[in-house]
């Protein structure tokens, strides 16, 4: 089972920036064994949820030919907690990108409030594991990813609406 931990994207900038949104809600299995009584999205998930916001703007920068996965986090920084019923937001910015890596800075906030700031380094798998052999299709980007930005890029293989 692969996990979303994003909703939907606001804002797509091919190649620059994107905004996505994640609603947390009490009906997540996970909060109601992460601190019983006290309930708050684990901060390695917020992390998560940035790498599949940045992660899918570096893979849609290079129309998803690479294989693009997390290789190193260089700063996570936590400000507050997000509970049940908050609405945050992910912001994340290309920084660098190359033929085999790229560096993006991320924001997660609730409303105007900072809860975090998520540096992240990606990896293009292709071209930096020499002599592994990784199957021809993208099982990174999947159709689930992929989906989540109909409406914003017709290079993700979704029908633009209006």
């Amino acid at each position: 089972m692969r996990w979303i931990w994003i909703d939907k994207f606001l804002e797509f900038e091919s190649g620059r920036r994107a905004v996505a949104l994640k609603n947390v809600t009490l009906a997540e299995e996970h909060l109601h064994d992460h601190f019983p009584g006290f309930p708050v999205m684990p901060e390695c998930l917020m992390i998560e949820a940035m790498a599949q916001t940045a992660g899918i703007l570096v893979g849609e920068a290079r129309h998803f030919e690479e294989k693009v996965i997390l290789a190193k986090i260089k700063q996570a920084v936590f400000h507050d907690f997000v509970r049940p019923g908050d609405t945050i937001t992910l912001h994340a910015e290309i920084e660098s990108i190359a033929p085999e890596a790229a560096g993006t800075t991320g924001r997660i906030l609730r409303g105007d409030d900072l809860i975090a700031q998520i540096d992240l380094m990606f990896s293009h798998i292709d071209r930096n594991l020499a002599g592994k052999v990784f199957p021809e299709e993208n099982f990174v980007f999947t159709d689930m990813f992929r989906s989540l930005l109909a409406g914003f890029v017709p290079s993700a293989g979704q029908e633009s609406t209006p």
